[in-house]
């Protein structure tokens, strides 16, 4: 892959960036790191990464750029950098969420291959649902970006009206499926397990039922017949989650992230 900066390095960038290096990815201090606050980064730095605050720098100096900043900001960041971006060499690619494709391209005034990209915070463990959309425009750069991406987790090309759904689903549905291993393990807590042991069973658990859908391309509710039995303890404890609107509230909640996800750039217009 071709030299890599990115820009805005937050959680998400952080998570990138510890993912690239977990994968093996740019060891020889070719990815390029900033933020306002550059001594921020020194884990980053003194694994290898060149850190600093200067994105112009960063963009002059490197081939693909991935814009990391809060949606507030890009439009700032656009400006700053366009002067520097060239069509024939640069590759954006934007984990900025709400913000579309064309919007980037016409801010920054030239064509620029953009690439929109929402990846996880578990890239930094290699373990991300990362989603991907570009338009005929940047139609050559998705497959290096791609393979990119692959060693990082898991893609998926999707058309671009969908990336704010995709947002909701895998970006913030991180935190969804934490808070519910934390839900379980502090039912694990009031059945009699010390903290520490409840956390580890319920986290091992949600990694076990992930894996078994995963594994066999089953369906999830195939896997639970497997565990329901007539009178048994399962259908007992789903019947009463369901009593109290577990499912219906899971829902609920991706659809809230994502209608507000859709609105996230507009709103910093």
């Amino acid at each position: 892959m071709d030299k890599l900066a990115i820009i805005g390095v937050g959680n998400i960038g952080t998570a990138i960036a510890r993912g690239l290096l977990e994968a093996g990815l740019y060891e020889d201090g070719t990815l390029t790191l900033t933020r306002r606050h550059p001594d921020k980064l020194a884990t980053l730095a003194e694994a290898g990464c060149r850190v600093g605050s200067d994105n112009r720098a960063a963009v002059r100096g490197n081939d693909v750029v991935i814009i990391a900043v809060e949606p507030l900001q890009l439009d700032g960041l656009l400006d700053e950098i366009a002067p520097d971006l060239d069509p024939a060499r640069h590759v954006l690619v934007s984990v900025v969420s709400g913000a579309t494709l064309d919007q980037i391209r016409t801010r920054v005034g030239k064509p620029v291959p953009v690439i929109r990209v929402m990846p996880n915070t578990a890239i930094a463990v290699r373990e991300s649902m990362t989603c991907l959309a570009a338009d005929e425009d940047a139609a050559r750069a998705l497959p290096d970006v791609r393979h990119l991406f692959d060693q990082l987790g898991t893609t998926l090309v999707l058309d671009e009206e969908l990336m704010s759904a995709a947002t909701a689903l895998c970006a913030c549905g991180t935190a969804f499926f934490l808070r519910a291993i934390r839900a379980a393990s502090q039912g694990g807590i009031e059945i009699g397990f010390d903290s520490e042991d409840a956390l580890a069973m319920a986290a091992q658990t949600a990694r076990g039922a992930a894996s078994l859908v995963l594994g066999r391309g089953q369906h999830p509710e195939g896997e639970i017949d497997r565990v329901t039995t007539p009178r048994g303890a399962t259908i007992s404890g789903l019947n009463e989650m369901e009593h109290q609107g577990f499912s219906s509230a899971f829902i609920k909640g991706i659809v809230t992230s994502a209608r507000k996800v859709e609105g996230l750039y507009r709103k910093a217009d």
